[in-house]
Parts: structure tokens; C-alpha cells; sequence
């Protein structure tokens, strides 16, 4: 289901009661969407994968990030993207952020000076995300973590829209035998 966010949920919810394995790709599920999906697809037996991303770095990125956010307790998140992209923050954006604020043993603080300012990027949880769009760009994401005296970047570039493709077929071989529905492939990872 890689359709877009105005049809996304409504697809994902046939093809389920359908008794179709799913693999989501489309951005724009709210929560409670996501949630009822997960339900459905434990009730049906059905898997469902649902992956803000596909580029194996991408999923990578977001597997490190979660880690480095047990050690620091400051990150922000700078996204680029190609300008006819709809959605800002991108879901991989919005992801990673989930994924740094609920890292086990993490501790990561908000910003020590709120701002009001639209230019300071969008505050998600404690984690601030910027955006960019522009012609030219594919898929860009820097994780930013501060420390006293250090700072740790995290960096995947697709530069072509293959890029994507491994992790669409890895989805597909997995989501017959998923047990339970899964948001994120950096969860099927080995």
C-alpha cells in the first residue's frame, strides 16, 4: 500500500479484512489509525508491516540513533527531501524522533530555550525537526546528538530512488510470517 495519506487508511483496513498481507509505505496514518490497524491485523491473523522508510540505511539510521540516544541528552533531526514531497516532517523524520524519545535508558531534554519561532523547526516530543525541500534532493536525514564537548551526526542519503527497493522486497518476504504487526524496518533487521 503505497498509495497516499488521503486513501492510505482506508486500504490498509480492506485489504486486511481481506485477509491480505500488507506492507504500508505511505505516510500519513494518525495514531488511532495505526492502532486500529494493528488490531485488525492481530484479530485477522494477517501481517502488517508498516515502514516510514525503505532505504536499508535509512532503517539502519534509525536503529543507531535509538541506541545513541541511551548515552545523550540533546538531538535534533534535519530532513531533506525533493520539493513535490507533500508531508513535512517526513515520516522518517517523525519515526526517528519516536524512536530517540522512547529509547530504553534514554534521557534525551528539550530544547533549554524554548522558541516560537516557525524557524526553529517543529518541536516533536523533546526532539526538534527540521525541514527542507528543495529540486535536486532524493531522501536526506542527519540526526544531530549533543554532549558536553562533542557532537555525534548520523547521516543516510538516498540518492536515487532504488535506493528503496531492498527494503520493499524485504517487507514482502517478511509480512507472510509476521506474529504481530511491525512500524518500522529496522525492526525485521536481523
Amino acid at each position: 500500500e503505497f498509495s497516499t495519506p488521503a486513501s492510505v487508511f482506508a486500504n490498509t483496513r480492506a485489504l486486511l479484512e481481506a485477509g491480505v498481507h500488507t506492507v504500508v509505505g505511505a505516510t500519513g496514518l494518525t495514531a488511532p489509525q495505526l492502532e486500529e490497524l494493528c488490531e485488525l491485523s492481530r484479530a485477522s491473523g494477517t501481517g502488517l508491516l508498516v515502514a516510514p522508510n525503505f532505504s536499508l540505511g535509512a532503517a539502519l539510521l534509525m536503529r543507531f540513533a535509538r541506541e545513541a540516544a541511551r548515552y545523550f541528552q540533546h538531538a535534533e533531526i534535519i530532513e531533506l527531501h525533493h520539493d513535490g514531497k507533500v508531508d513535512a516532517p517526513s515520516g522518517t523524520a517523525l519515526h526517528t524522533a519516536n524512536l530517540i524519545t522512547a529509547a530504553e535508558g534514554g534521557s534525551i531534554l528539550p530544547p533549554k530555550v524554548p522558541s516560537a519561532s516557525p524557524a526553529r523547526g517543529l518541536q516533536t516530543g523533546p526532539v526538534t525537526v527540521h525541514s527542507v525541500r528543495l529540486p535536486g534532493l532524493v531522501a536526506h536525514q542527519e540526526v544531530l546528538f549533543g554532549g558536553t564537548g562533542e557532537l555525534l551526526t548520523l547521516r543516510h542519503d538516498s540518492l536515487s530512488r532504488e535506493s528503496f527497493m531492498a527494503g520493499v522486497l524485504l517487507a514482502i518476504r517478511a509480512v507472510p510470517s509476521l506474529k504481530e504487526p511491525v512500524v518500522g524496518l529496522e525492526n525485521i533487521l536481523l
